[in-house]
């Protein structure tokens, strides 16, 4: 810890005169550098205007987002770092000291390269963390006060058996561990990408691949990462033993799920695009996850179901070896219809909907004689479930009822009758006969 602090005291000496601590020349460096801010901040604005009537006349092919955002938020360290620059090479003309400027200069050149390059990251909040990071890595460095800093880390450390930990070991390790792991993501989402575009594999298979990619991916970016900071893994072998047990147990549900997820991945059983019915869920599978599969309702809500349900309850899946799904819609008319012409006029209507199939064509069956109807069933197909049943339902009622009123088919109506009876005893009547005789 002693070393650390003495680290910025010495820095102070190499590079201000500590004997003289308020120098005109270390007053006039930060003067400058001050000034070139304020001189920074004008020309932006000033430049502002004419840089987005530009922006306009360029091709719109050529208009990357991304890089108009980086040009607009990089455009103040920009002119900032040109004014140091200049005031650099003006103290050295003058022969002048012109150390601090240096260092601004290096260091807000360093902010730049840094953020331009961390501006790959599509996450905007990770982009801007990672760059933050970096740069303070790099500015310790530029500033000379690395080796004090990673001494004193390094004095932090625990041993256990053969295996030393110290807190330089551990910030490195989980700093190259997010860094790889970033890049283990970044390129299998990439291979993900190239893998859905082979028509010749099924949906299930590309996603065992890209999830069997990435699994592979990550196990080596712990593994280098563990290894570049030298960590040595043998000795880690009987502790992760213990720790293993211990996460297992506690994390069996997850285990279960996975081993569940490759299993449907394998059977195909499920697959993306699929519609499947669990329970009381009916949706389209959008995605398969190792842990879970995400199903989307038609009223947009997300159901992420784990694997393993999917593997110990029973599943309806309406697509499984065909797109076709066949729906019943129940009617009634009246007695004394034509009940064939019924059934024609039936079957036109049915398929008059756009998305209800030619092949196999709809059909209609005369099946009871009710109470005030016969009833009929029409029966027809459609190939896009994930559309929706209801609505299509209605499509084919609308037309049925359109198409019975105008060749004058009477639907059927339940009627009720209901007779009241005089419950009152002969011997009642007869008093009344007399009393009315009697008046």
């Amino acid at each position: 810890m002693d070393g650390f602090i003495a680290a910025p005291l010495d820095w102070l000496n190499a590079h201000v005169d500590l004997t003289r601590a308020a120098t005109i020349a270390a007053v006039i460096q930060l003067v400058l550098i001050a000034g070139g801010l304020v001189v920074a901040i004008l020309l932006r604005r000033l430049t502002r205007e004419p840089a987005a009537q530009f922006v306009e006349h360029v091709d719109p092919r050529l208009r990357d987002p991304r890089l108009i955002s980086a040009t607009r938020s990089l455009a103040l360290p920009l002119l900032w770092w040109a004014t140091i620059i200049l005031v650099v090479f003006a103290l050295n003309a003058a022969s002048y000291p012109a150390n601090l400027a240096h260092i601004a200069a290096s260091l807000l050149l360093a902010w730049i390269v840094i953020r331009a390059t961390t501006m790959l990251v599509r996450d905007a909040t990770l982009s801007h963390t990672i760059a933050v990071i970096v740069w303070f890595l790099v500015a310790i460095d530029i500033l000379g006060l690395r080796p004090a800093l990673t001494s004193t880390l390094d004095n932090f450390a625990l041993t256990i058996g053969s295996l030393r930990l110290s807190l330089l070991t551990l910030i490195e390790a989980v700093l190259l561990l997010t860094l790889l792991v970033w890049a283990a993501f970044a390129t299998s989402g990439l291979l993900q990408s190239r893998i859905n575009r082979i028509s010749s594999l099924t949906p299930s298979v590309q996603v065992l691949i890209g999830n069997t990619l990435k699994i592979i991916l990550i196990i080596l970016a712990v593994v280098i990462a563990l290894d570049a900071v030298g960590i040595d893994l043998t000795a880690l072998a009987l502790f992760s033993g213990a720790v293993g047990v211990g996460v297992g147990l506690g994390l069996q549900k997850v285990v279960a799920n996975f081993a569940s997820g490759i299993i449907l991945l394998l059977d195909r059983s499920i697959k993306p695009g699929d519609v499947i019915e669990v329970g009381d869920t009916v949706g389209r599978i959008t995605s398969m996850a190792a842990r879970y599969v995400s199903v989307r309702s038609r009223d947009g809500k997300d159901f992420l179901l784990p694997n393993e349900e999917l593997i110990t309850n029973r599943v309806v899946n309406w697509t499984y070896s065909s797109p076709l799904v066949r729906l019943d819609l129940p009617f009634g008319v009246s007695y004394g219809s034509d009940l064939r012409k019924v059934r024609e006029i039936a079957v036109a209507a049915a398929a008059t909907p756009a998305r209800v199939a030619k092949a196999p064509a709809p059909v209609c069956h005369a099946t009871s004689f009710g109470g005030g109807s016969i009833q009929f069933l029409i029966r027809f197909w459609i190939a896009d479930a994930e559309n929706g049943v209801t609505n299509i339902k209605g499509e084919v009622l609308i037309a049925l009822y359109d198409a019975l009123v105008a060749n004058g088919i009477e639907l059927s109506s339940t009627q009720y009758e209901i007779r009241l009876k005089d419950e009152r005893v002969p011997g009642d009547r007869l008093t009344q006969q007399k009393s009315s005789a009697a008046e």
